[in-house]
C-alpha cells in the first residue's frame, strides 16, 4: 500500500521560504514519478510541480516559475519541493502524489496516490 507523508508546511510571511517534503512508502520510488499540487480554500486543486524518476525532467506551473524547485532522494523515497518567495496567493493545503510512470505528467489525473496534505499559509 502506498503511502505519502507531507511535511515541512507552516506559516511564514511573505518573502519567506518553505522546504516541503515527501517521505514516500510502499513503493518502488525509483518508477514513480512525483508532483505536486494545491489547493487554496473554495478554489480547485491545482498543478504545483513534478519530477520524473530519475530527477531529470522537471515540470512547473507557470505561477511558481523561478520561485519553486522541485528535487527528489531516490535513495530516502523523499521527494522535495523548495519555495522561496513566497506570496499571499500561495497559500494552500499542498498535497504530494505519486504516479507509476517514470514519465512525468501535470495532470492530476495521472496520478493514483496522494497525500493527506500540508498547510501553507503566507501572511502579507
Amino acid at each position: 500500500q502506498v503511502q505519502l507523508v507531507e511535511s515541512g508546511g507552516g506559516l511564514v510571511q511573505a518573502g519567506g521560504s518553505l522546504r516541503l517534503s515527501c517521505a514516500a512508502s510502499g513503493l518502488t520510488f525509483s518508477s514513480y514519478a512525483m508532483g505536486w499540487f494545491r489547493q487554496a480554500p473554495g478554489k480547485e486543486r491545482d498543478f504545483v510541480s513534478s519530477i520524473s524518476w530519475r530527477g531529470s525532467t522537471t515540470y512547473y506551473a507557470d505561477s511558481v516559475k523561478g520561485r519553486f524547485t522541485i528535487s527528489r532522494d531516490n535513495a530516502k523515497n523523499t521527494v522535495y519541493l523548495q519555495m522561496n518567495s513566497l506570496k499571499p496567493e500561495d497559500t494552500a493545503v499542498y498535497y504530494c502524489a505519486a504516479t507509476r510512470s517514470r514519465v512525468v505528467s501535470t495532470l492530476m489525473a495521472d496520478f493514483g496516490s496522494w497525500g493527506q496534505g500540508t498547510q501553507v499559509t503566507v501572511s502579507s
